[in-house]
Parts: C-alpha cells; sequence; structure tokens
C-alpha cells in the first residue's frame, strides 16, 4: 500500500501531475474550440472545400468516385480519350456495325459512358485521399444533409461535423510539434510553440474551411518526424531493416501527401536532397526504397486518371496554365474545347514573377499568419550545435524555397478573393515548423539576456503569447461576423433550387461546386457562351435549368460582361436583367420572380409551382 507522501508526490510531482497539466490544456483547449465554433462558425466559402465534400458524400453513399460538379474542360478531356479509346477498338471489330455482338456493342458503350454528362461523371480533378477520409467519417457519424429551418439557419451540420473532424487534425498537429519541439529542443521551447500554433488564428480558420490543409499538416510533420529518426539510426549504425523500414515509411507519407494535394509531389526532390546530403554511405540503396514505395502508392491512381482522361493529374495538371495571358480567370476550366496552339512556355515566366511579387510581399512575411515566422528568418544568421537542427533548418528552408515557385506557378483565379485560405497556400504547411525554430530563437536571446532580465522572463514570455495570439483574440471579440457566405452562397436557396429538380436531370450554374454540395444535383459549370458550348452541351444532355448568382450578376458591366471572361453570357445577362426577357432561341424559357434581381433561376417549366404548397 502507498504511503501518503508518495500519494502527495505523485500528484505534485510526479506522474499524476504531469496528466493532471494535460488534463487541464486538453480542457482550456476544447473550451478554446467550443468558442471559436460558436463565435467565429462561417459557411463553407472555398470552392474546393464544397467540391471535395461532394465527392465524399458520394463516396460514402456507393456512387465511386464520381463527382456532380462537371467542368466543360473536364468533359473535354475526358470525351478525347474516349474518342481513342472507341477508335482503337473499332478498328479491331468489323467495319459493319450492324454485325456486331451484344457483346461488342456493349463493350463500346461501356468505353463511351466516362464521356457523357451524367450524374455518376468520373472526377478527374481531386486527388483521393481527403475525399476518402472524408468518406468515412461520414460512414461513422449521422450527417444530416437537410438544411432545415431554411428561416432560422445558421449552421450547416455537416459543415460542423467536418470542422470537428479537421480541429482534431489541428490538434494531433500541435501535440506532433510539441514532441518534435520536446526532442530537438526542450520543454519551454515545445511548449511555447504549441501554445503559438494555438493561438494561430489562421489555423483556426483552416479547420472550419472545409480545405484538406490539416490533414496535409499532419503528413508533413510524421515525414518529418521520419527524416529525424532516419538521420538518428544513420547516425547510430542502426540495423539495414530498420533504415529500409523507415525510408519506406517516408515513401508512403511522400505518397499520401501527394495524393492529398498534388502539389505534394514536389516534396520528394527535397527529401531527396536530405538522404542523398546526409544518410553517408547507405543512402543509395535508401532513396531507391523511397521512390519504389513512392511510385508504388502514387501509380495506380495517376495511372487511373490517366486512362479515363489521358492526363496524368486530369485537370489538376493544367493550373499551370490558368490565369496565364491565354486563359485569364477561369476561362480554362470553362472551356468545352480550349485552343491551345498560342500556348507557349514564355507564358510561363510572367505568371511566376507577377505571383512571385505577392507571394514575396505577402504570404511569406506573414507565414502561417503571424509575426513568429520573423524569428525564424532571423534565426537563419544563428548556428546551431546540433547537426540534426542545422540538417533540419536546411531542409525547411530548401522545402519553403522550392514551394514558393511552385505555389506561384500553379496559383489559379479561385484564390483571388482568400489567397491565405485557399488549398493553392502550400507555405503554410511548413508553417509548424517555422514557428519551431522561431520560438527556439526567441529562447536563444531571452537565454542570453543579462542576468537582470532574468526577473522579467514571465513578462516576456506573456508578451510574446500575447502577441502571436493578438489576430486569434481580436476576430473573438465583438461584433460577430456573419457565419453565412452570402452573396453569392445560401444554403437554404441552394437547396430549394435544387430540390425542384429530379435526381437524373442537369442544372447549370456559376457556382456549381454548390449546387452539387447543398443541393446534391448535378451541375454544369458555366460555360463560355450561351450560343455555341451551350447548345453543344444542351445537345449532349438537355440542361433543364439555369441557375445565376451575383457571383455573375453582380459584375462590371465593361470589364467583365463585355470584355471580361463572361462576355459570351454579357448580352444574355443585360436582356434578362433590363429588359426582363430571355432571349430568343433559348431552350429555359421561365423564370422564378422571387430571386430577381439578386440572382436568376430558369427552367424549362414551372418546378417551383409545383414544389409550393
Amino acid at each position: 500500500m502507498r504511503s501518503l507522501q508518495d500519494i502527495i508526490y505523485h500528484w505534485s510531482e510526479g506522474a499524476g501531475a504531469r496528466a493532471l497539466k494535460f488534463f487541464s490544456l486538453f480542457l482550456a483547449v476544447a473550451a478554446l474550440a467550443v468558442i471559436y465554433d460558436l463565435r467565429a462558425y462561417k459557411c463553407f466559402a472555398n470552392p474546393e472545400a464544397m467540391d471535395m465534400a461532394q465527392l465524399a458524400r458520394n463516396l460514402a453513399e456507393g456512387r465511386g468516385y464520381t463527382t456532380s460538379f462537371i467542368r466543360p474542360f473536364a468533359l473535354h478531356l475526358l470525351q478525347g480519350r474516349v474518342h481513342e479509346k472507341v477508335d482503337a477498338a473499332a478498328r479491331l471489330l468489323p467495319e459493319d456495325r450492324q454485325t456486331w455482338t451484344p457483346e461488342q456493342q456493349a463493350r463500346i458503350e461501356r468505353l463511351i459512358q466516362p464521356g457523357q454528362v451524367s450524374e455518376l461523371s468520373p472526377d478527374i480533378t481531386n486527388p483521393p485521399v481527403y475525399p476518402l477520409l472524408l468518406a468515412g467519417f461520414m460512414k461513422l457519424v449521422p450527417f444530416d444533409f437537410a438544411v432545415g429551418d431554411a428561416e432560422n439557419f445558421v449552421r450547416y451540420q455537416p459543415e460542423m461535423l467536418l470542422g470537428i473532424l479537421n480541429q482534431f487534425l489541428f490538434f494531433l498537429v500541435v501535440w506532433m510539434v510539441f514532441s518534435l519541439g520536446r526532442k530537438l529542443f526542450d520543454e519551454g521551447v515545445a511548449w511555447m510553440t504549441a501554445v503559438a500554433l494555438i493561438g494561430g488564428e489562421l489555423f483556426w480558420r483552416f479547420s472550419l474551411s472545409g480545405l484538406s490543409t490539416m490533414l496535409l499538416l499532419a503528413i508533413f510533420l510524421a515525414l518529418v518526424w521520419c527524416l529525424v529518426w532516419l538521420e538518428e539510426g544513420v547516425e547510430g549504425f542502426a540495423g539495414w531493416g530498420k533504415l529500409a523500414g523507415l525510408a519506406a515509411l517516408c515513401g508512403f507519407l511522400l505518397g499520401l501527401g501527394a495524393l492529398t494535394r498534388y502539389s505534394f509531389f514536389w516534396m520528394v526532390i527535397p527529401v531527396l536532397v536530405f538522404m542523398g546530403a546526409f544518410l553517408g554511405a547507405r543512402r543509395a540503396p535508401l532513396m531507391l526504397v523511397l521512390l519504389l514505395v513512392f511510385a508504388g502508392v502514387t501509380f495506380p491512381w495517376l495511372w487511373r486518371n490517366y486512362d479515363l482522361c489521358g492526363a496524368f493529374f486530369g485537370t489538376a495538371g493544367y493550373a499551370v496554365h490558368e490565369g496565364s495571358p491565354h486563359f485569364p480567370g477561369s476561362q480554362l476550366l470553362r472551356s468545352l474545347s480550349p485552343d491551345f496552339t498560342h500556348v507557349s512556355a514564355a507564358d510561363l515566366p510572367a505568371k511566376l514573377i507577377a505571383n512571385l511579387r505577392v507571394i514575396l510581399t505577402g504570404d511569406l512575411p506573414k507565414l502561417g499568419g503571424s509575426w513568429v515566422s520573423a524569428f525564424f528568418l532571423a534565426g537563419l544568421l544563428v548556428p546551431f550545435k546540433s547537426p540534426i537542427l542545422t540538417r533540419l533548418r536546411l531542409f525547411l528552408l530548401s522545402s519553403l524555397l522550392l514551394f514558393t515557385i511552385v505555389q506561384a506557378l500553379g496559383r489559379t483565379p479561385a484564390s483571388a478573393e482568400a489567397p491565405e485560405l485557399s488549398g493553392e497556400n502550400l507555405l503554410v504547411v511548413f508553417a509548424p515548423l517555422v514557428f519551431l525554430f522561431g520560438v527556439a530563437l526567441f529562447f536563444t536571446v531571452l537565454d542570453q539576456a543579462r542576468a537582470s532580465a532574468w526577473e522579467a522572463r514571465p513578462l516576456f514570455l506573456g508578451a510574446f503569447i500575447l502577441m502571436a495570439s493578438a489576430p486569434l483574440l481580436a476576430h473573438l471579440l465583438p461584433p460577430r461576423g456573419r457565419p453565412l457566405a452570402y452573396p453569392p452562397y445560401s444554403p437554404p436557396i441552394i437547396q430549394a433550387v435544387s430540390q425542384w429538380m429530379e435526381p437524373q436531370e442537369v442544372m447549370m450554374s456559376d457556382i456549381p461546386w454548390a449546387v452539387a454540395w447543398y443541393g446534391n444535383r448535378t451541375c454544369i459549370w458555366l460555360p463560355l457562351n450561351y450560343q455555341d458550348e451551350f447548345d453543344a452541351l444542351h445537345r449532349q444532355r438537355p440542361i433543364q435549368a439555369l441557375y445565376l448568382t451575383q457571383a455573375t450578376l453582380d459584375n462590371r458591366f465593361l470589364s467583365q460582361w463585355v470584355r471580361g471572361e463572361n462576355k459570351g453570357w454579357g448580352g444574355f445577362i443585360a436582356q434578362c436583367l433590363l429588359r426582363r426577357e430571355v432571349p430568343t432561341g433559348f431552350p429555359l424559357r421561365r423564370a422564378y420572380a422571387d430571386l430577381f434581381p439578386e440572382q436568376l433561376f430558369l427552367s424549362d417549366r414551372a418546378r417551383w409551382e409545383k414544389a409550393q404548397p
């Protein structure tokens, strides 16, 4: 039986005290999460988040990796590949189609199916890991996709649940950084870095955004842990089996990250440089193991994309052309027959330089939404005694430089409205490690201060925490922000107009990702013009409704409707808004008056009359 003194020691200095400390921290973080979710919750505003969510729901409901959000450019790629396959298959069959057997006809029909406009269109835009994670979560937790009481709508329950999942990943990231800081530095640096991360307002916004950023952060930190273990194993003359296992784990994590966000494929370069520079004589076989596992994880998915559309990365592989002089705005993804004849490599330097200016003056100085990253930049002048710290910092610096270029070339107009809170913000993935090195420099400066400063040490630490958390605290103060991302996204309105459609019918909209997510209906992105490309799509599959929002209607007349990417719809919109009539020959003639003029809903018949009591 333990004595009273042992019990007191257990709860004051021993394991019990540590358990109480962690339990208290858990309660504090949980309370902060509840407060933030109540005060700062906002419905999804990022098209990528809605796209991933609707894709995950299709997976969870057993519809496969299919999308309800159809991009005209994706149809262009799918149909081009279908024509290649059908031509190749037809050459092996009799020339007279009347002599084909039912099995041969069925084979040709199966080849044609991926290129058709349907509610089961294969997705060739998004990597699979994050949608699969969301789909698994949707299978485990009861999701209610109905909006409910539209008049008192404040929160969309599925988005709140997805936010909770991402906040769990956020807390996992904090724990991983804390453990890494305690291993590489000391308890003080570890705790301060964890507090700086928890106080980072940008990370909280990402946790409720619906984006895959939190998952990618966790994968990257797991990769860093593997590199640290690999370096320690080589220095400690560990056995080949252990080192090969760690290299294989690195390759698996690289593949997992690449299939979470395609741009993470570039991470293989700094990882290989790290291994080649610091793993000694056994670097070559370890690098080979990593590459084999990495290829084994990623190649089946890349081949699936190539088999469907002729491009390993689907439409995502063309992101480098989006926002270029030949494809400004979202013209490329909205084009059913894009013209690449005038595209050249000379377009890339112009895009690179233009976006580098934005990154170097905005994204990089406030990396992670905090000034803590400035300590990391200043710390580059301070050498470390520990070789692993020096090597890890070089790895981080090389990764930052590489992904600055990758982000500049891959940036699209999709991130123009909120460049920080975007899936194209790649630099934020490195922010936790940047914070760790930044906090380490702060403690180095504090430790080298004069003895008189030691009495004020708690004040310095408190000021550091307060300044690092200032954006978060300001965000929680009244007045509370609007939870709806309106205009143009109003879940009650989008779900209501979508419910007028039958599940097998097709809509067209300027916010098809929102229609697919909130309305659970197949929706085509508004093509470049309503005369040629709309007619071409309408001939493939009748379009029963057109839903336009402020994203298109509330544009500048000259720069957007006459000369911009909506110039193909300028006359149509002007006639609908100003003359209040649908252009002659347009197949959708009936308009729902209650949404006009903020939004426009045209249909082939008055569907809303049947829906109204």
